[in-house]
Formats: structure tokens, sequence, C-alpha cells
């Protein structure tokens, strides 16, 4: 039991330590400057590059009046290295701000074109459905007018019949009634 929970505690300790390690704080190279980027936080190391004004680097750790940092060479290689203390600032420069805004202005003015295009192609979608909206409410009103006439055809040959089964009925009762009556007059009395 002791030694799976020293085995649990050093797992949790390695984890937190590599948690540390691949913590990386971004940062901007200040002013207008050319840093050399030292094996070693110290003048007396060799230089392995360059960092300027504007390049973006990942501060790994800083030591006394030093700061390891990574950075991206021309090629596009990663180069880890230390430049001195107090030339990298939390946001980007002037400069660099000043170009991010430019390139995020074209695309929304890309995107805002783009929209007004889409505008007006819905404008005339929309006027032209409008015009067929119309049309369809006349045809509906006419098919209603036509529904309404047909229904009252249709119940004019039930109303003509009724009314002749009744006029025949009623004739038919009269006739009966009278040659009733009239038997009776015939009749003799006692």
């Amino acid at each position: 039991m002791r030694r799976v929970r020293s085995i649990e505690i050093g797992v949790i300790i390695a984890c937190l330590l590599f948690a540390g390690l691949s913590y990386a704080e971004q940062a901007w190279v200040r002013g207008e400057i050319r840093l050399n980027v030292r094996t070693g936080p110290g003048t007396q190391f060799r230089i392995m590059g360059v960092t300027e004004t504007g390049d973006g680097v990942e501060i790994l750790a800083r030591g006394d009046n030093w700061t390891q940092i990574r950075v991206q060479d021309e090629n596009g290689k990663s180069i880890e290295g230390w430049i001195p203390e107090g030339y990298l600032r939390p946001e980007p420069p002037p400069t660099v701000r000043l170009n991010q805004a430019e390139a995020r202005l074209s695309q929304l003015d890309g995107e805002l074109s783009e929209l007004r295009k889409q505008s007006k192609t819905l404008v005339s979608q929309n006027d032209l459905l409008t015009g067929r909206d119309g049309d369809q409410q006349g045809q509906i009103k006419q098919l209603t007018m036509e529904n309404m006439e047909l229904k009252a055809g249709a119940r004019y040959p039930e109303w003509i019949t009724g009314a002749s089964i009744f006029a025949a009925g009623m004739v038919l009762g009269a006739m009966l009634h009278r040659g009733q009556s009239r038997r009776q007059n015939t009749r003799i009395r006692l």
C-alpha cells in the first residue's frame, strides 16, 4: 500500500514538473534593436542567432539579468537561447500591431464586399418573390371566387330536385285527396 502511494506521489510530482516546463510565456522584442541570442546567460557564451524588433518569442525561463527564449530564425528553425533582460514586452510593438490591424482591415473589407454582393442578390430575390406573392394572392382570390360559384352551382340541382319532389308530392297528395272526397259524395248514405 505504501509503495503504491509513493508511486502515485512520484507521478503527480513528475506531472507538475513537466507542466511547469511546458508553460511558455509569449513576448515581443521592444524598440528598434537587434539582440544576440546566446547559448547561456552571459556575454561570454557563444552567439547562436539574432532576434529583432517585432519578433515573437517564447519565454522559457528567467535568470539573473537574462531571459531564456525560443525564437524562429529566418529559415523557420526553432532556436533556444538567452538574451539580456528588459528587452521584451508582453504586447507586440506598434509596427507589428499596425501590420496586424491592416491585415485584419483588408480581410474585413473583403468580407464587407462579399456581404454587399449577397445583400444585393437577396434584395433582388426578395423583390422577385414579392411580385410572385402578389400574383399568387390574386390567383388565390380568383380560385376562391370560382370555388364559391361552383359550390353554389353544385347545390342548385339538389335544390331543384328537392323542390320537384316536394311539388310532385303536393300534386299527388291533392289528387289523392280530391279522389277520396269525390267518392264520398257519390256514395249513398244511409
